[in-house]
């Protein structure tokens, strides 16, 4: 068997307060092959973000990881120094946040930003900006030479989501974490960028970790299903294993909320 690409073995996160500790993920281990689609379910406040924040070094104070690791390519992430961190993130593995809006800088062109996520990891500015307006248009924004020059205000929510997906997707790293990718797009821009994921997926060969709490996008999107509960890790399987007989109980109440998911069993 293949090594995994991702390996997280028993990875716990804390958050510390003034009189008492939280723990936001607890002892949670899985693993990710290449080229692979696992999605992480579960409600808010199941340890889902938190997870990912947790794998790309973000955790911000007072969150901690307080054991665990997380191996991914032979290292283990959570042993590296921050300068050896910088290295991996984009390069190696992207993240496309929920909330585009807040994630993109409201002060910089859309095309800069996604060349500056080439620069940083080493290409010329000629080249990067060239490969952005390529980026543009692999992730289907029409004009893209033109669109390259405009803010993110200046876009719908549904482009700057691909313009987040055009970032991430920028030095074709061979892991993207997307989180709660279309919670921000109505119903129908939802559809197109799902659609687009699959595509570029399966074009640039990636693994995909997505992360919702909507068991619908798991049904669509991956090969197996890990389910996040008050922070732990409480079933895992190919989806349409746990489709057809899940065992917990939390697993069951998140298919119960979906319509029409018995028609993908």
């Amino acid at each position: 068997m293949d090594a995994p690409l991702l390996d997280v073995q028993n990875l716990t996160v804390t958050f510390a307060g003034a009189r008492s500790t939280v723990t936001a993920v607890d002892n949670v281990s899985f693993q990710m092959a290449p080229g692979e689609t696992l999605g992480l379910v579960g409600e808010s406040g199941s340890g889902k973000s938190v997870t990912a924040f947790a794998i790309l070094r973000l955790l911000q104070p007072p969150g901690r990881v307080t054991g665990g690791q997380v191996m991914f390519e032979g290292q283990d992430l959570l042993a590296l120094s921050e300068r050896e961190m910088r290295n991996v993130r984009g390069a190696r593995i992207s993240l496309i946040f929920q909330e585009p809006m807040t994630a993109l800088n409201p002060v910089m062109r859309v095309g800069e930003q996604i060349a500056e996520a080439l620069t940083v990891h080493g290409s010329s500015h000629t080249e990067a900006h060239a490969r952005a307006v390529e980026l543009l248009e692999a992730v289907k924004i029409p004009d893209a030479a033109r669109r390259a020059r405009d803010y993110p205000h200046q876009l719908s929510g549904g482009m700057r989501q691909r313009v987040m997906i055009a970032i991430a997707l920028a030095c074709r790293p061979p892991l993207i974490i997307a989180d709660e990718p279309t919670t921000a797009l109505d119903v129908t821009i939802q559809a197109q960028v799902l659609d687009l994921l699959r595509e570029l997926k399966s074009q640039f060969n990636l693994a995909l970790l997505l992360i919702t709490h909507d068991f619908g996008v798991i049904a669509e999107m991956a090969d197996r299903v890990a389910v996040m509960y008050k922070g732990k890790l409480v079933e895992e399987g190919a989806v349409r294993q746990i489709l057809r007989a899940p065992t917990h109980e939390y697993t069951k109440s998140l298919l119960a909320a979906v319509p029409g998911i018995g028609d993908l069993r």
